[in-house]
């Protein structure tokens, strides 16, 4: 399969897996998880295509179950749905991917979900470059994840390494890095 259709097909699998599975007739459950035969079906695509775009995902949003006859998004979702990740603690530091323009609210309010359930986070300025670079010029933010452990605040990591906690209070936020 082609880059192009590799990209077509995980945006459709994002869409449905993460925001709007009833539009596929897809039913999620509580934890997140779909039919892979279901969405295979109502996609129309092979199996095989399906595991070389969640192979080939270089953000690993997807993953089957242990037993391969079901799949999920690792993280991102808008429906309500609870990935039943652990409490894990983080790094001390932690990044977010953001860009200008968002930098005043969130200085006054802190990083919030937004319409997800968790601020994603990341690992390594590298990752957070990416993110926000999706939206225009990155600005990359430094996230006291030590200092937010030591005050109580949860932190989970999803499958595929992205930081989830439910918000980040503008106390704990640095300056953007250059």
């Amino acid at each position: 399969m082609n880059e192009k259709e590799l990209i077509r097909i995980s945006k459709r699998l994002s869409r449905h897996l993460r925001h709007d599975p009833a539009a596929l007739g897809l039913t999620l459950t509580t934890d997140g998880w779909a039919s892979v035969d279901a969405l295979v079906r109502a996609l129309a695509i092979t199996r095989a295509e399906l595991d070389e775009v969640v192979e080939k995902n270089n953000k690993r949003r997807f993953a089957f179950d242990e037993t391969g006859t079901r799949i999920r998004a690792s993280q991102g979702h808008s429906v309500t749905v609870d990935l039943a990740l652990p409490d894990a603690t983080p790094p001390a530091v932690l990044y977010h991917g953001t860009v200008a323009k968002y930098l005043d609210a969130i200085f006054r309010e802190g990083l919030r979900p937004m319409n997800r359930h968790a601020v994603h986070l990341s690992a390594t300025v590298e990752t957070a470059r990416i993110v926000g670079a999706r939206r225009g010029k990155p600005v990359i933010l430094r996230i006291d994840a030590a200092a937010m452990t030591a005050a109580g605040h949860a932190f989970q990591v999803s499958a595929n390494g992205v930081w989830l906690t439910p918000a980040v209070p503008p106390e704990y936020l640095s300056r953007p890095l250059a």
